[in-house]
């Protein structure tokens, strides 16, 4: 063999498991993992980092911990995020699949609740206290001269 990789990395080469295996013990032994991103894709790096620690051996919940509770409480924060108690912020999301089922469901998210006002999850567009569409963003428009002009 030329090479390894056709197409792709082959299952033996991947360290995710490996890596997740190693936070699964960490767990087992009272510790506490959190998830993290690393520059990856905005949007989609928790749910890859979630899914990564799943196939190392921790149960889905364990997962949701450690993407939820256990980053707030090592970032010293635990007082006002990652848990739904009355006097902390209240910014989450609903989803429409549960992640308890199928670690894959984090991204069925129907609605997001921030600052107290209610999205749509899949177009941004707010529900509540008033409907009003997402304002268009400025990486949207087609013209170029327009980008760098700043409209």
């Amino acid at each position: 063999e030329k090479t390894l990789r056709r197409p792709w990395f082959r299952d033996d080469e991947q360290v995710f498991a490996k890596l997740a295996a190693s936070a699964a013990m960490i767990v087992r032994d009272g510790g506490h993992v959190q998830i993290g991103g690393h520059g990856q894709i905005q949007g989609i790096q928790c749910h890859w980092e979630m899914w990564a620690l799943a196939s190392g051996g921790l149960s889905n919940f364990e997962v949701l911990r450690a993407a939820i509770i256990s980053g707030a409480q090592a970032i010293g924060y635990d007082q006002d995020l990652g848990s739904i108690e009355a006097g902390k912020l209240a910014d989450l999301i609903v989803l429409d699949k549960n992640p308890l089922d199928d670690i894959h469901n984090t991204t069925s998210i129907r609605y997001v609740i921030k600052n107290g006002e209610l999205f749509d999850g899949n177009t941004l567009d707010q529900e509540w206290p008033e409907k009003k569409p997402l304002p268009e963003m400025w990486w949207w428009k087609d013209d170029p001269e327009k980008l760098k002009a700043g409209n």
